[in-house]
């Protein structure tokens, strides 16, 4: 399961920091595309080599994607998340995963993604048994980060003559409620007149496929476009910022980073700038 670190905290000097790290801008992160014939289905194979000194929880913030994960020698799918989640790394952990397209999750591991949102679930669990154990005893086997993700994929790539590619649908929603276009109710209108589906049709499918319905699933994504704003702009002003990824003003965004992430947007902006 994950767990949740608030930011701040009463200490005998007062209001004291508690915000943890970033995932990705803690040690040494990487990503690059997947084995040919996973790319259908994957969007990216990643590492996380967390620093030896590191002692406590990262914050891994909501993306609208699922990833499968091998970490302390056992495969992990991670949930779809609301809230940042905060797990415990340990200093000198390299964690290898590989991410989902939109909707791919659903058909590989033949369960709704509204069943285990915000949770880390072993393979094992929701998969064939026999299965994530020959994956685990493969991929422990293998003498570096870069050989097990080879081993993983290599062990994936059988998999596929079994299972169809993500519903297009899936990826529609998700494209929709990722371009903020215009306001999130006319995108959902506009789905459901070009997939001719009913409204509840579209909010079953969006839990199917990404965990929660699409307005919740927009939510997430805009927080993602205000994410790839500061990494690609820098330290422009925070209003500026607001707008282009479509809040309705800075007070709006800062509202949003604390209850998605449990920190001040000062905070968040301060650790993508390193």
């Amino acid at each position: 399961m994950r767990s949740s670190t608030p930011e701040t905290s009463k200490g005998g000097s007062g209001i004291r920091s508690t915000a943890p790290a970033l995932a990705n801008c803690l040690g040494h992160y990487d990503e690059h595309a997947p084995m040919l014939g996973l790319d259908a289905h994957f969007q990216c194979v990643w590492t996380n080599a967390i620093p030896g000194d590191h002692f406590g929880p990262v914050a891994v913030v909501p993306d609208g994607c699922v990833d499968l994960l091998w970490k302390d020698e056992r495969l992990v799918v991670v949930g779809p998340d609301i809230v940042a989640a905060t797990p415990v790394l340990r200093g000198g952990t390299t964690v290898l995963g590989i991410r989902f397209r939109p909707g791919a999750a659903h058909r590989w591991l033949r369960t709704p993604m509204s069943a285990i949102v915000g949770q880390a679930v072993d393979l094992a669990d929701i998969w064939d048994p026999p299965v994530a154990r020959e994956l685990c005893q493969r991929i422990g086997e293998a003498s570096t980060v870069e050989r097990q993700a080879a081993v993983l994929q290599q062990l994936l790539l059988r998999r596929l003559p079994e299972l169809e590619r993500p519903a297009q649908d899936a990826g529609e929603i998700f494209a929709a409620m990722a371009s903020g276009a215009d306001e999130v109710g006319g995108r959902i209108s506009s789905l459901v007149d070009r997939l001719d589906i009913s409204e509840r049709t579209l909010r079953r499918r969006s839990h199917n496929y990404f965990g929660y319905g699409p307005k919740t699933l927009d939510r997430i994504l805009r927080f993602q476009n205000f994410l790839s704003l500061v990494r690609s702009q820098g330290k422009q002003h925070m209003a500026g910022l607001a707008y282009e990824a479509g809040y309705a003003d800075q007070a709006h965004l800062g509202r949003e980073i604390q209850t998605l992430c449990g920190m001040t947007a000062g905070s968040f902006v301060r650790q993508i700038n390193g």
